[in-house]
């Protein structure tokens, strides 16, 4: 993330938490990896949902590469509401193609069939997450919806990104900035 960008607020590269009274549904207790933020809006993969319509084989015949050659198997993630049919992998960012964005100095994110292939062959990036979908947000919904209590943000790491199991990524968030998830309320403080 530019320096400029980290000045404004914006949060590319940084963990979204969904405070406990989280409205909608598709975001209760979710962690979002934020790969893009900036005056235009915000992009980024829950990285605590699992897709389980859909197994790491049934993706990769669906796009074309199937074969018994693929043997490496690899849990696919829900990565938001947003375009559920179109597949992203968040990596370590030493695997690196043209197709590839890098979000800051060690996590980069790729959307091509050329990953999927270098996965199931075991020889794509060290760490990944692949997810199907997107959490967007346009100009300004972000920002409101942080002020509106929705949401905390985390500096990232490996171990939250890739790491197991998902089920306590929620939690294990929360207490990286030291809160005491049991302590959150619902309502906004009013001066």
């Amino acid at each position: 993330m530019a320096k400029n960008d980290q000045k404004k607020g914006f949060l590319t590269g940084q963990l979204l938490i969904a405070m406990p009274q989280m409205p909608d549904p598709r975001f209760a207790r979710t962690v979002i990896y934020i790969c893009a933020h900036s005056d235009d809006g915000a992009m980024g993969l829950v990285i605590n949902r699992l897709f389980e319509e859909l197994s790491f084989q049934e993706l990769l015949e669906q796009v074309g590469l199937q074969g018994a050659e693929f043997t490496n198997e690899v849990p696919v993630h829900s990565g938001g509401p947003v375009e559920s049919a179109r597949g992203f992998v968040l990596h370590s960012a030493e695997f690196v193609h043209d197709e590839t964005m890098v979000v800051d100095e060690g996590v980069a994110l790729t959307a091509s069939v050329d990953i999927l292939r270098a996965i199931a062959h075991g020889e794509g990036p060290r760490q990944s997450l692949l997810a199907l979908g997107y959490s967007g947000w346009g100009p300004g919904q972000l920002e409101n919806e942080i002020h509106g209590n929705g949401w905390l943000n985390a500096p990232a790491d490996d171990d939250l990104l890739y790491g197991e199991p998902l089920e306590t990524k929620w939690k294990r968030s929360i207490a990286k900035i030291g809160i005491d998830f049991s302590m959150l309320s619902g309502e906004s403080g009013r001066a």
